[in-house]
């Protein structure tokens, strides 16, 4: 799949790819397979997501900001310090995912699953949505 960002560079975004530091704000990459793919810091905000497999992907520092993630599979993804404000994350597979330190404020996580996932340092607001059940473990309680 080749996708041009708004720098104007034309990616081939695959499984495994090399995108780190890509600027991708608002591109279309519903459904892409970006298996074990490396997009630390690469800009995603306002990206379209939908069903995109992102399993074991390094997202670390990445800005998602307003993201449109519904349905996508982050299953053992390296989210540390990412930027999921306003992200919306329905029904997303995020077990196993390392959150740490991620920006969660707004983000809509409805139906998302989290079993396994690393939410220590993360931060989130009171507008962020919760999967319905979902406690919050004390230690992580500001």
């Amino acid at each position: 799949m080749k996708v041009t960002g708004t720098d104007g560079k034309e990616y081939t975004i695959e499984s495994n790819a090399n995108l780190n530091g890509a600027n991708l704000n608002g591109a279309n990459l519903s459904g892409a397979d970006l298996t074990d793919a490396y997009l630390e810091g690469a800009d995603l905000e306002g990206a379209d997501l939908e069903g995109a497999d992102l399993s074991g992907t390094d997202l670390r520092g990445a800005n998602l900001r307003g993201a449109y993630l519904s349905g996508a599979d982050l299953s053992g993804a390296s989210l540390y310090r990412v930027n999921l404000r306003d992200a919306d994350l329905w029904r997303a597979n995020l077990s196993g995912a390392d959150l740490t330190d991620a920006n969660l404020r707004g983000a809509y996580l409805r139906g998302a699953y989290l079993r396994g996932a690393d939410l220590r340092g993360a931060v989130w607001s009171d507008e962020t949505v919760f999967p319905e059940g979902f406690e919050i473990p004390d230690e992580l309680r500001g």
